[in-house]
């Protein structure tokens, strides 16, 4: 069987689903119709006795998937936000499907992994990271809230490095990606191709037996003692206080790039981490993420954050509120209230 669009590619060889995202110029951000045809496509395999795996790449040499495509949302929020919210409806339901996928579900988390991209791999049962993996949820950047259930990976990571990685936005390796439970096995870059095809060949656990490694030892896992420590505050402004107080270094840069974020964003961030930390299952979460992402739509940092990033990229978001001291916490509230077509699984 082989299946093919202009966005995803799919074909079935020896008994294994492979399925890549086909946006290489945008590192395969994922518009509406990606997330409707990898469902469609989701559905068919699980239910056909003759694929026995699924394996998802991205196309080109950038990576996996750098998100969502945010400025299709863009437009959507200065118009009635309809198509935005389609789409994360969407997404989020493939999110959930994904991680009750009842196969195995390989997916190769090489390069570029952020946003989107993470919620169509770290929910998989077998996430794949390499030497070239750059991972990221750097959602508060553009005024929004990390969503596609990231919060309840972020969430159950070790100590406070979930809640650093959420606030700064900041990039982290393949080999911290397994330390925050984000992904399981490190294959070497330059041997994906032949992973693949052993995967074909002998089954995912043979696959991973002859290809993946050691990983290297985690930068982000060895700063745990001053990650914990200043991120054990109350609210954002008391965890910038923190990180300001201990010094140069990288507690001085994690200070730095949170207090260019959008303080609300920040602000409710830290309060879905701190309820995604008591949710159940990950659905229970993408309920939560929908919520936030349709009250994000009517905030004036989602559209400004994307303007300055992506529209006009002139990296100069003007926030409002423009600190965290001036956000309400009715506002932060506001983001976690039903809405009337609440996600259900």
């Amino acid at each position: 069987m082989t299946g093919e669009s202009d966005e995803v590619l799919t074909r079935v060889d020896e008994g294994t689903g492979l399925v890549t995202l086909n946006r290489p110029k945008a590192i395969n951000s994922l518009t509406q119709t990606m997330v409707e045809l990898l469902s469609t496509v989701l559905i068919r395999w699980e239910r056909d006795d003759a694929v026995r795996a699924v394996v998802l790449a991205g196309a080109g040499e950038r990576g996996l998937c750098a998100g969502g495509d945010v400025v299709a949302v863009y437009h959507s929020a200065r118009a009635d936000g309809v198509a935005a919210r389609r789409f994360w409806r969407d997404e989020y339901l493939l999110n959930g499907q994904i991680g009750r996928f009842t196969k195995p579900y390989v997916a190769l988390m090489d390069g570029i992994v952020m946003g989107g991209g993470v919620g169509v791999s770290a929910h998989a049962n077998v996430r794949v990271v390499t030497d070239t993996s750059k991972i990221a949820m750097p959602e508060v950047g553009i005024g929004f809230i990390p969503d596609v259930g990231g919060a309840y990976l972020l969430a159950r990571a070790p100590g406070a490095l979930g809640l650093h990685a959420a606030l700064t936005g900041a990039p982290f390796s393949g080999a911290d990606a397994i330390a925050l439970g984000f992904a399981d096995h490190f294959v070497p870059h330059g041997e994906l191709d032949a992973f693949t095809q052993a995967i074909i060949a002998d089954g995912v656990h043979s696959a991973l037996a002859g290809h993946a490694v050691e990983p290297p030892p985690s930068n982000l896992a060895a700063q745990r003692d001053w990650i914990d420590e200043c991120y054990a505050g109350d609210s954002v402004a008391d965890i910038v206080a923190a990180l300001r107080r201990h010094g140069a270094g990288p507690a001085a840069d994690a200070a730095d790039l949170i207090a260019s974020r959008s303080p609300i964003a920040l602000s409710v961030t830290l309060e879905a981490l701190r309820r995604a930390a008591k949710l159940e299952t990950l659905e229970d979460v993408l309920i939560q993420d929908y919520r936030v992402s349709s009250a994000s739509l009517r905030s004036h940092d989602l559209v400004e954050g994307i303007r300055a990033q992506l529209i006009d990229k002139d990296r100069d978001p003007k926030w409002s509120p423009a600190t965290l001291d001036a956000v309400k916490a009715a506002d932060v509230e506001a983001h976690f209230e039903p809405v009337d077509d609440d996600l259900s699984f």
